[in-house]
């Protein structure tokens, strides 16, 4: 699983505040998508909104037109200007009853795109394959983006939490654009030869029950309660973080064996001891290299009966991911964020003079693990306001691996793991910014929970679509291949979450999915490689948005069918047949029983089947292709586009 930059709860306490108070006051008249340089959608009635006082009427001109709209009594005012074609640049006033003006200048009138998910699609241009070259021909006033601040929220907010603006694409504004996002928007501002405008809403590490909306969560079902803690939040969050910790305490009595390795009369002698400071991983011991689950920490410090007066407060430097802290038995405090430094307050009672416990239950879900700052910040800071260094012998033994204990629940108003929090934070301050389409990569972090995901992405995908028109098309990023390669059949999360994008796109005409299994690391969860992501959702946009005859996709099966020793699949988008690079043959076939036991088999090619030899196999239940986290392909169409990834029944 993905480690999610989160924010601990004191820090996500203050930032929350901040983010509120800026939102709270948006800018003059016109809400903050719209700035200067702006691309306005083409062919449809524009959309535009802003503030004022309630009651006042705003009256908008734009190339000739004129429009009004009156305040409501929040002093939200919202009107439509008539469709435009493409063109430009153009002006846009805004004028208030008071004598308020607001112009914006150099406006185009084009198609808009929103690019949104997780890390991929957060990846910059800068750090892409030849980035030199993409950035330094990266100038076109035709193009513009803008980028959507990372804030979250617990609800949903009318205005973004920093300031942003639309920019001209040129190297100062492309480099650190989205690059599958710039990619995609370069392709198809050649090929259409219109302003193209792109909005950069991402978050690396996010679930996609993140950039859901309340209302599509609480229909979505089974995340009421969920959903009434974020609420909670928003008004409590100190309530909210007490209520979580018992959620938490509940899993962890659950799956954590060492759940009483708090206790101060344990004996951990026979514990072995930790280096200074660092990941686990870095240790050098065996068990621990790629470690991923729950390790307990254990030390002392000793107090005076004059030092142990009052209340203190325990700092413990970072921890990754999820901490549970406990002095003397006593619990804490705990965060889930894989940077942010631990601080607790330890209540009055809980220290006395003479040997003081300290035990830190860390939880890893990936990457690095454990208690990874520096010894000097971790201290006690005491009533008086001295400090007392935690620095003696600290150590450590593991309590279960992550795939004995399954995931942890994360704290639902979490910014990229939480619910509805980006949705609210990036999302809603758009809601209804006219859109050509959307293109989305993201995925990776709900690898833990596919089957689910298959009802989540449709949820997601109609839940964006009624707000911003119900046709749009929307292209979706398969996930790329990272991990261990492998030599036998198996199961895979990453192939399962591969098959829940392919089954949302088979379902659904107006989606379409860019296949990106041949183009990952099998060591970097981050491919470099975003020109070939932008050139096949550009062909997805060109045959979907664009109704352009092209071949946007590589082969995908239609069905399977077995004739004694022979089964036969067949698929569409082969264009001028099926081809096989590097072999004679297609590999990366499986044939599996009714059971589930699945086996390798040789395959021969046509031009739009593909025979696999099922000698002595009897009947088989279901074939697979490229069935792993990181398959080996060499299946494509005669365009050069790969073959989907899939798992089917045999009929």
């Amino acid at each position: 699983m993905l480690k999610p930059a989160l924010i601990g709860l004191a820090v996500f306490f203050a930032s929350a505040g901040a983010a509120a108070a800026q939102t709270a006051a948006p800018p003059p008249l016109l809400a903050q998508a719209f700035t200067d340089h702006a691309v306005l959608q083409r062919g449809a009635p524009i959309p535009v909104w802003g503030w004022a006082k309630a009651g006042e009427t705003v009256s908008l001109d734009f190339d000739g037109q004129t429009v009004q709209a009156r305040a409501d009594a929040s002093g939200r005012w919202s009107a439509r200007l008539a469709a435009h074609s493409a063109g430009g640049p153009f002006e846009l006033t805004a004028r208030g009853e008071a004598g308020e003006t607001q112009t914006l200048h150099d406006l185009l009138v084009g198609d808009v795109w929103l690019c949104s998910g997780q890390s991929n699609m957060e990846f910059t241009l800068r750090h892409a394959t030849n980035a030199d070259v993409e950035v330094g021909a990266s100038a076109n006033d035709q193009i513009r983006l803008i980028h959507i601040p990372k804030v979250s929220a617990a609800t949903p907010q009318s205005g973004f939490g920093a300031p942003t603006a639309w920019r001209p694409a040129g190297p100062a504004s492309a480099a650190d654009f989205s690059a599958a996002c710039f990619l995609m928007g370069k392709e198809l501002q050649a090929d259409q030869h219109i302003p193209i405008g792109l909005i950069d809403a991402s978050w690396g590490g996010s679930d996609v029950r993140a950039w859901m909306s309340p209302e599509a969560l609480h229909r979505f079902g089974g995340y009421d309660d969920d959903l009434a803690i974020v609420r909670r939040h928003a008004a409590d969050p100190v309530g909210a973080a007490t209520a979580w910790s018992l959620v938490m305490e509940r899993w962890y009595k659950a799956h954590d064996p060492g759940f009483h390795w708090n206790d101060p009369a344990l004996d951990d002698s026979a514990w072995a001891t930790t280096p200074a400071a660092g990941y686990w991983e870095g240790w050098g011991v065996p068990a621990l290299a790629r470690f991923d689950g729950i390790v307990w920490y254990r030390t002392t410090v000793t107090l005076t009966a004059e030092q142990a007066k009052g209340e203190a407060t325990i700092a413990l430097g970072p921890a990754d991911d999820m901490d549970t802290s406990f002095v003397n038995g006593v619990f804490v405090g705990g965060i889930d964020s894989w940077n942010a430094p631990r601080t607790y307050r330890v209540p009055a009672g809980v220290l006395h003079a003479g040997v003081n416990s300290i035990a830190v239950r860390v939880l890893d879900t990936g990457g690095g693990g454990g208690l990874w700052g520096q010894p000097k910040d971790r201290f006690l800071r005491l009533a008086d306001g001295s400090s007392v260094p935690i620095n003696g012998t600290w150590r450590w033994r593991i309590a279960a691996p992550l795939t004995q204990t399954g995931p942890a629940p994360h704290a639902p108003w979490q910014d990229a793991v939480g619910m509805v929090t980006l949705y609210n934070g990036l999302i809603a301050p758009l809601d209804g910014y006219g859109l050509k389409g959307f293109a989305w990569y993201q995925g990776e972090q709900n690898i833990s929970n596919a089957l689910e995901y298959r009802r989540l992405l449709p949820a997601m995908i109609a839940d964006w679509r009624g707000r911003f028109g119900a046709d749009l098309p929307f292209l979706i990023v398969q996930l790329a291949n990272f991990g261990p390669a492998v030599s036998q059949p198996g199961e895979s999360d990453w192939a399962a979450v591969r098959e829940a994008q392919r089954l949302t796109v088979e379902h659904d005409l107006r989606t379409g999915l860019a296949v990106a299994v041949d183009v990952g690391q099998r060591y970097d969860i981050h491919p470099t490689d975003k020109q070939d992501v932008g050139h096949r959702l550009a062909l997805l946009a060109r045959h979907i948005a664009y109704g352009e005859a092209v071949t946007a996709s590589g082969p995908r099966p239609l069905g399977a069918s077995q004739a004694g020793d022979r089964i036969t699949i067949r698929f569409a988008d082969v264009a001028a047949g099926l081809v096989v690079y590097g072999a004679a043959r297609p590999i990366g076939f499986e044939a599996c029983d009714g059971a589930g036991h699945c086996r390798f088999v040789d395959a021969t090619v046509g031009k739009d089947q593909v025979v696999l030899d099922a000698a002595g196999l009897g009947p088989v239940a279901k074939v697979r292709y490229a069935w792993a986290d990181s398959p080996v392909v060499n299946l494509y169409n005669s365009e050069d586009l790969p073959a989907t990834p899939f798992e089917i029944e045999v009929r």
